[in-house]
């Protein structure tokens, strides 16, 4: 159901998003500042800008979608299981899953097969993400470790939160390095005009990336990285921000790939943690992708 009201402002309007939640108590502020990054929020006619103050008189308009409830249904999806025991799972994902369920994306995502294949699962983070304790982007490849109680959610999530949980990625990016291993150390935070992207902006979320030089081409460079920091398309992020964008992705770089990926050339190849029940420290590692290794064998011939 579209929800749509208006309002005039008055002679002393606060910040935007502030003074809506106060003409509109039954929203929260949150609310409508995602409804200005949307578009959503008009002042006389036109799209509102975040910390916008209307003056007197102006016409505020908002409208939103009625959030629809969605559900997670188990689906027979075939799954990598590269180890499972009572506490935890490791996924190795493959490309173009999506990992929970979304708008957009409501079915055929990882926690749809999970349900399926799995009897027990952690619910902290609700129904749409049971088990779920982080996170790959949908074309990113590689090791993921599920929750299957609250005890081993609780665990492995504050072993990623103090940096004990080492996550470590393969990406081919453009272009060459003279060194041989750097540190990216730069923000992160969603981009101020295009909400479906981040970007490194001054006051956003720390965010560190490592990266060692794998291999050398004409053209572009094997990287094994390893994240400090988990934030939304870190890596990613942090290489193109630097000057060399991953192959294949269709966000952060308009540079062409010659070669056929489907989205990112970016893999989590190793994940170490510490069991949450037994204490045992557990390394677990996923070989490239056959496509993957395809176009490196094709760039080793150039």
């Amino acid at each position: 159901m579209r929800e749509e009201k208006s309002v005039t402002a008055g002679p002393e309007a606060a910040r935007l998003d502030k003074y809506l939640s106060e003409v509109f108590p039954e929203h929260s502020r949150s609310f409508f500042q995602n409804c200005i990054e949307n578009g959503q929020v008009l002042v006389d006619g036109r799209p509102a800008r975040a910390k916008e103050k209307p003056r007197e008189g102006s016409i505020i308009t908002f409208f939103a979608e009625e959030p629809r409830e969605l559900e997670a249904k188990p689906e027979d999806i075939p799954l990598d299981i590269v180890y499972e025991d009572g506490d935890i799972a490791v996924i190795n994902k493959p490309k173009g899953m999506v990992v929970h369920p979304a708008p957009g994306n409501e079915t055929g995502t990882l926690v749809n097969a999970l349900l399926f294949h799995m009897k027990d699962l952690s619910g902290i983070n609700g129904v749409l993400r049971p088990g779920i304790v982080h996170r790959l982007d949908k074309d990113t490849t590689g090791l993921l470790v599920i929750a299957k109680n609250d005890a081993a959610h609780i665990s492995l999530a504050e072993q990623i939160r103090e940096k004990t949980a080492r996550r470590e990625y393969t990406a081919l990016v453009f272009g060459g390095f003279r060194e041989e291993e750097g540190r990216v150390d730069a923000p992160i935070a969603r981009h101020k005009t295009d909400r479906k992207r981040m970007a490194v902006v001054p006051g956003g979320r720390e965010a560190v990336t490592l990266f060692q030089v794998a291999a050398r081409y004409e053209k572009y460079t094997l990287l094994h990285l390893r994240l400090t920091t988990g934030r939304t398309h870190q890596i990613r992020v942090h290489m193109a921000y630097i000057g060399h964008p991953v192959a294949g992705d269709a966000v952060y770089t308009k540079q062409k790939f010659p070669y056929p990926t489907q989205g990112q050339m970016l893999h989590a190849h190793r994940l170490t943690l510490t069991h949450p029940r037994t204490g045992e420290r557990m390394t677990f590692e996923a070989p490239l992708p056959a496509y993957f290794r395809e176009i490196l064998s094709r760039l080793r011939e150039i």
